[in-house]
């Protein structure tokens, strides 16, 4: 969704009443925004490195 269609959706002054509530907000603590720095980076963990393939032996050659 862009700003505009937020922003007609919700109007000017719920949007400006939300802009207010982000601004009396405080800061994050600084550890706060690193743990979520590091979550957002790499949010599943680790890339997987890719392992060879199993050779594997055709099931019609495995049933004779």
């Amino acid at each position: 969704m862009t700003r505009e269609e937020r922003r007609q959706i919700l109007g000017d002054e719920i949007v400006a009443h939300i802009h207010d509530l982000v601004a009396e907000a405080p800061e994050p603590p600084a550890e706060a925004v690193e743990k979520l720095r590091r979550i957002m980076t790499r949010p599943g963990g680790e890339v997987p490195v890719p392992r060879p393939a199993v050779p594997v032996e055709p099931a019609a050659d495995a049933a004779a």
